[in-house]
């Protein structure tokens, strides 16, 4: 199984991105938090900067919208330049539309799904989409502690997966990752880990992306 390593630049020093976004070429993806304030109770990058974000990232970005309304703008984040946009179920009205909508202009699809929610609201989406993101938090903050509680759903999401006639969707875990929590994400079956304090928290940004890849693969 291949491990992807995704940086979430929520923890990065907000006023340095370009070389923040430097320190982690090694990554997989660029994990950008959008967040607008009112699905989340908090506020990060106007579209503006996630354009200027975009531009300044030499590794793929993955644009995880906590946003309002994706059925609208989530292809914008497209347009924008994203490698893959993953937005929220809890938000979209019409997540079959959406998911097509993204796909014709060119992007991975992600769908997002907080502790909550059941995998099995999702299930029948799965093979539509090209990753499945099962937040190990509640969606809004960085720093929070990782719920273990959710690997039963990231299991579920796994055996569902292998089921599928069609290409695998990506599986990615959110919230807590560290060297501790990653072992833990992959054992449940998760292949694609968003990790924030642990890697820009560290003196060696690269150095913790390799031991994080190794912890998940072992």
């Amino acid at each position: 199984m291949t491990i992807r390593i995704c940086p979430s630049i929520l923890n990065a020093d907000h006023s340095r991105l370009k070389e923040e976004i430097d320190r982690v070429a090694t990554a997989d993806l660029l994990h950008l938090d959008v967040m607008d304030n009112i699905f989340v109770p908090n506020q990060t990058f106007s579209l503006e900067e996630c354009q200027r974000i975009i531009k300044d990232s030499m590794i793929p970005v993955d644009s995880h919208l906590m946003i309002a309304n994706p059925d609208r703008d989530a292809v914008r984040y497209a347009q924008a330049g994203s490698s893959s946009v993953t937005f929220h179920f809890e938000a979209s009205q019409t997540p079959l539309a959406t998911i097509a909508n993204l796909k014709s202009n060119g992007v991975r699809v992600g769908l997002a799904i907080k502790p909550k929610t059941s995998f099995e609201s999702i299930a029948d989406l799965l093979g539509e989409i090209d990753m499945l993101l099962i937040m190990t938090v509640e969606p809004g903050f960085g720093g929070q502690s990782f719920m273990a509680d959710q690997m039963g759903k990231v299991e579920q999401a796994r055996k569902a997966i292998l089921k599928l006639s069609k290409s695998a969707p990506w599986l990615q875990v959110d919230g807590g990752i560290s060297l501790e929590t990653i072992a833990i994400a992959a054992q449940a079956g998760a292949d694609t880990f968003v990790a924030g304090s642990a890697i820009y928290k560290a003196q060696n940004p690269v150095e913790m992306i390799s031991q994080l890849r190794l912890a998940a693969s072992i």
